[in-house]
């Protein structure tokens, strides 16, 4: 199978091959802010949904297609559908393999999307841990200039041309059951964000050939 790798979690697993995966736009939202929150708290159990800007995997008036609902007219229907994320995210966070699913909402907006990640997690927290957990990562180290966040009570239009794989809404991070159970919302341009992570690992392919 081909390797996935995500600029910044799992990058430097790269080892010579031929063809790589700069894996989906979700699989690289999601993994930022798993690989924080299972390094820093632990994930025992989580699920995605990723609200989804339509994509040219959808038609723009209603017809058949082998997924009945991508079939209805795109840019006028929230459409429920499957979401590889999930799948990719167990292989390039190994740790994670069976602990996490999710699924898909793909909405009417040329582009700009958001991912909710519910989790359980291994430890008792509070948001403002979880928020300073993601400040942290976002400052410095590897994921600087990956995962970002903001504190601003954003729409998705505001987010459409950041160069982010994860944009995260610290306003919206909540946690309940005792502080167990975390929900966090984190924006992505599934366009711009993402090109912006290939052109990165294609520098780092070229620098370690």
């Amino acid at each position: 199978p081909v390797k996935q790798l995500v600029y910044g979690v799992n990058h430097d697993e790269y080892e010579g091959d031929d063809v790589i995966s700069n894996a989906s736009c979700t699989t690289n939202s999601i993994t930022p802010v798993a690989k924080v929150l299972d390094a820093e708290f632990g994930i025992d159990a989580g699920t995605l949904t990723t609200v989804h800007a339509y994509t040219g995997s959808q038609s723009l008036i209603d017809g058949p297609m082998a997924k009945r609902r991508r079939g209805r007219a795109a840019a006028e229907n929230i459409v429920p559908t499957s979401t590889g994320a999930a799948g990719a995210a167990q292989e390039v966070l190994p740790q994670l393999e069976g602990k996490i699913d999710g699924m898909a909402m793909r909405v009417p907006v040329p582009t700009g999307s958001l991912t909710e990640f519910v989790v359980s997690l291994d430890e008792t927290v509070t948001a403002e841990e979880v928020n300073a957990a993601f400040r942290d990562a976002a400052d410095s180290g590897p994921l600087a200039g990956v995962l970002g966040y903001t504190d601003d009570e954003v729409v998705s239009s505001d987010i459409v041309g950041l160069p982010f794989s994860s944009y995260v809404d610290l306003g919206s991070t909540n946690v309940i059951a005792g502080g167990k159970l975390l929900k966090i919302l984190t924006w992505y341009d599934n366009e711009y964000g993402f090109s912006n992570r290939m052109l990165d690992m294609a520098a780092y392919v070229h620098d370690e050939a």
